[in-house]
């Protein structure tokens, strides 16, 4: 009786791991058969034997075929990279110019993507199409202009860096140039062109200085000429009383101050006041 019951939990446990095991199986392989594509994602799927599948797969939980397809998942966030180009100006000066591209995928063409160019894309396409186009743009400005005009450059290069990325399946949301220098030679020349423009700023005010005081010079010998055309017109109308009138207001100056002096006494008498200077 006691190994008929044996017999019994044995069979049972027996069964109990059939079915645990069948249970794992099963749900490893219904895991197999499933994936998940999280957010700001997309999957593209690799079948075995029909290729790159052109359908893309988005957010949430999708199925596959064990063993014959393989999801490859792609990122569709807007990513940045900086491009740094050294290429020639209109006039042949060397210029250093950086470039800051914020790209993504086009979700419609990453089977096509992943056919042709591959997961890294970005690093086989946008470093060569955008030395291509900068070196196409900066070559129709002169170094000058290329300052000047850093507006109709830089939506040159939008324009047609933006053309180039489609034909890869690539949108850039945004493009700018961060950084623009030139060879030590034209910076010198540069610098040169400041320091002459100052000198002639500087040569321009001292000119027109002189110029002022020119005019200031005639004006004040044209008062002096009229000043004296007066006094010659009174002198002839008045005689020498006006001459005298001068002699007197003068004499009476001369006669207050030596009176305020210390040193210069008063003595009146005999009809005529002296004033008589004691020495301290």
């Amino acid at each position: 009786h006691v190994d008929i019951e044996k017999g019994k939990m044995a069979a049972a446990l027996n069964r109990l791991v059939g079915i645990g095991a069948g249970l794992a199986i099963t749900g490893a392989v219904i895991n197999s058969t499933l994936y998940n594509v999280d957010g700001g994602e997309r999957a593209v799927i690799f079948d075995r034997f029909r290729g790159v599948l052109p359908t893309v797969s988005g957010e949430g939980t999708h199925f596959l075929i064990p063993w014959v397809q393989r999801p490859i998942m792609f990122s569709i966030r807007s990513k940045p990279r900086r491009v740094p180009v050294v290429t020639g100006s209109k006039d042949l000066q060397n210029v250093d110019i950086t470039l800051r591209i914020l790209f993504r995928p086009l979700e419609q063409k990453l089977p096509f993507i992943y056919a042709n160019i591959g997961v890294d894309y970005d690093e086989r396409v946008l470093p060569s199409i955008t030395t291509e186009v900068l070196k196409a743009v900066v070559a129709e400005f002169d170094a000058s202009e290329l300052i000047t005009q850093r507006e109709v450059v830089s939506q040159r290069v939008n324009e047609l860096l933006t053309e180039r990325a489609e034909t890869f399946g690539l949108l850039l949301d945004d493009i700018s140039i961060t950084h623009l220098s030139f060879g030590r030679e034209f910076t010198e020349a540069v610098e040169m062109k400041q320091v002459a423009q100052q000198e002639a700023e500087r040569a321009r005010f001292v000119v027109e200085k002189a110029e002022q005081i020119k005019q200031a010079a005639i004006i004040s010998s044209s008062g002096d000429s009229q000043a004296a055309d007066l006094l010659s017109k009174a002198f002839q109308e008045a005689g020498d009383g006006l001459i005298e009138l001068r002699r007197l207001e003068a004499a009476e100056d001369i006669a207050s101050t030596l009176s305020r002096s210390r040193n210069v006494a008063y003595l009146p008498g005999g009809g005529q006041n002296l004033l008589l200077s004691i020495p301290p």
